[in-house]
């Protein structure tokens, strides 16, 4: 995976962040899977981590549906990686 590809992940976690919906503990999960993408580890392993704090946060049934689809979005990418 390119560094590029990992940095556009990272910039719409970023936006979810600033987002003024996404509740809390959603946003605790992003900033974990982001922070996971920015170690210092293998590829392999940076992408498993995010994806699991993303995939616990999946189904939270006090997010919007354009949140959920978001962050379905980046499952997707991280998963295609």
């Amino acid at each position: 995976m390119s560094d590029e590809k990992i940095n556009n992940i990272i910039d719409v976690m970023k936006e979810l962040l600033d987002d003024q919906v996404v509740p809390r503990n959603v946003k605790a999960r992003i900033d974990n899977a982001m922070k996971a993408l920015q170690e210092k580890q293998d590829i392999s392993i940076k992408i498993n981590k995010a994806l699991d704090e993303l995939e616990e946060i999946g189904d939270d049934a006090n997010m919007e549906p354009y949140t959920r689809s978001q962050i379905w979005n980046l499952v997707s990418a991280l998963e295609s990686c």
